[in-house]
């Protein structure tokens, strides 16, 4: 069996995202069919998407990878403008298609490799769905064409030309259930295949938290950041939130952050920021740190929570990203905060008690086992091919709108949508008395706890309610501190909260996949 992975960038220095997700499959899958890479020349510059790498046929790690140049690279004013009319006015599918070239890496000589090798390969594997690669290279090869669609609760996920796409590919591999079910939600395809499956992480054997603190002479205790350093990723709240905590505890531990900042770091004797790291340096502050904060608002599967659990340890995440929350409910290895007091609350619980501490992180490493260990995620990647290669193709993708259809003004905006999905993490129903799990088990529809306040709120007001401290946080935002090992289902755990505020709606937001680091 030949398969093609599709991916809008690809290389072995590319570090997070859709595109390290890409590269790993493609090094794990090619233990058990043959595996080529088709992507664009773009490398660094994820921003223009220019032409970096020269075009042709290269082997990365000993796979093929057959790279195509970017017609056109992106012009931000444009591609602002355009995202400003499909996610906040009436508009028509022409819009959203212009969006579309304009987010680009527009490369129209990749899609005719695709349409016309499309015999030399059993199956395509496309990588994040928003793009052009993926729309268009969707719609060449319906028949084989398998979507990983690393999407978020972002605006790009109410256009209206996506749908007919979830609706018409072989079939998915979603990161999460909370992917699962607002792919769902928009588009109705509940009859196409798909698995929750999510990705790997590559731990190196032996980590040395000792030759980290030596080397970056850290003594103190401390709880670690590893990603890209802006807003968009809750960095700002994190760092006003850990101000403060850190001036109503003399003890607390301090704050590492790893990463490209684009936004200003706090001058702050307990924060420090080390930069971007080597592999090997980034899993030695792992190990040596006592926890992970992840303060992201929107995540389709978060990787470096992923390499945390693997190492044995507990996560911290911004409950106001619905996957995070619900991973760390499967998980039973996470705390999660809504707002100041929960992660005041949470963080002290953490700091201040090792034996909690110690059980989320061996909870944590046997959730990862369980489900992330590579055995797993190749197993279920190679049972769908196996699975899609008995099974006769599906009736045809729906067709695109006649020329008067897509001009016709007629689609929401994409941000109203996006505001009527359901929101909330996966949970579980429990099991009746016959023993069967209802429908909201795992690989059934989730089923969701509804929110009743307003979402989409703006960023300034955000900032505002960020500063209202508030009462004390509720009981139930904490777990269980003796968390049994094991226990990944949900329904087992008390309801976590009934009010969340909203999250941000990005524009022009960074590309490059749903999970970043």
């Amino acid at each position: 069996m030949k398969v093609a992975i599709v991916v809008q960038r690809y290389g072995a220095d590319i570090n997070g995202g859709a595109e390290q997700h890409a590269r790993y499959v493609a090094e794990h899958l090619v233990k058990h069919v043959q595996v080529e890479v088709l992507t664009t020349c773009a490398h660094r510059d994820y921003v223009s998407w220019k032409n970096e790498l020269p075009e042709g046929k290269e082997l990365v790690h000993g796979i093929p990878v057959y790279r195509f140049p970017v017609a056109t690279e992106r012009n931000p004013v444009e591609f602002a403008k355009w995202s400003e009319t499909v996610f906040t006015q009436q508009h028509s599918l022409r819009d959203e298609l212009a969006w579309l070239d304009a987010e680009g890496p527009t490369s129209p000589a990749l899609i005719d490799h695709i349409r016309t090798h499309h015999a030399d390969y059993d199956f395509f594997i496309f990588f994040s769905f928003r793009y052009y690669h993926s729309f268009h290279g969707c719609r060449a090869v319906p028949s084989k064409a398998i979507l990983v669609p690393t999407a978020e609760r972002d605006s790009a996920l109410g256009l209206g030309i996506y749908p007919p796409i979830f609706r018409g590919v072989r079939a998915f591999m979603y990161n999460s259930y909370e992917e699962r079910a607002l792919i769902q939600a928009v588009s109705n395809n509940q009859s196409v295949p798909g698995v929750v499956v999510g990705v790997g992480s590559e731990i190196p054997e032996r980590s040395n938290a000792g030759r980290f603190r030596q080397t970056f002479e850290m003594r103190d205790r401390f709880a670690i950041y590893v990603g890209r350093i802006d807003e968009n990723k809750g960095c700002v709240e994190l760092f006003e939130f850990f101000e403060h905590y850190s001036a109503t505890l003399n003890d607390s531990m301090h704050l590492v952050l790893v990463g490209t900042p684009h936004v200003p770091i706090p001058t702050h004797p307990k924060i420090h920021h080390l930069g971007f790291l080597e592999d090997q340096d980034k899993y030695d502050a792992m190990a040596a740190a006592e926890l992970l904060i992840m303060p992201s608002y929107l995540e389709s599967l978060s990787m470096v929570a992923l390499e945390a659990w693997a190492m044995g340890k507990p996560v911290l995440a911004n409950a106001r990203c619905d996957v995070l929350q619900g991973q760390c409910l499967r998980s039973n290895a996470g705390l999660f905060y809504d707002n100041y007091p929960e992660f005041a609350e949470t963080m002290r619980a953490i700091d201040t008690t090792p034996s909690l501490q110690s059980a989320l992180g061996r909870n944590g490493r046997i959730f990862f086992e369980r489900n992330y260990a590579w055995p797993v995620i190749e197993k279920k990647y190679v049972d769908m091919l196996n699975q899609l290669s008995t099974e006769p193709a599906p009736k045809p993708m729906e067709p695109m709108a006649s020329w008067f259809g897509r001009r016709r003004e007629s689609q929401p905006p994409a941000d109203d949508v996006v505001k009527n999905l359901p929101t909330g993490a996966y949970r579980e129903r429990a099991v009746g008395p016959s023993g069967r799990r209802a429908v909201g088990q795992a690989g059934g529809r989730a089923d969701f706890q509804p929110k009743l306040e307003s979402k989409g709120r703006a960023p300034e007001q955000r900032h505002q309610q960020r500063r209202d401290l508030g009462p004390s946080p509720r009981r139930d935002s904490r777990p269980d501190q003796r968390p049994q090992p094991g226990n990944e289902r949900p329904e087992q755990r008390p309801s976590q909260r009934d009010h969340r505020r909203g999250r941000p709606q990005r524009r022009g937001r960074r590309p490059g996949g749903g999970h970043g680091k």
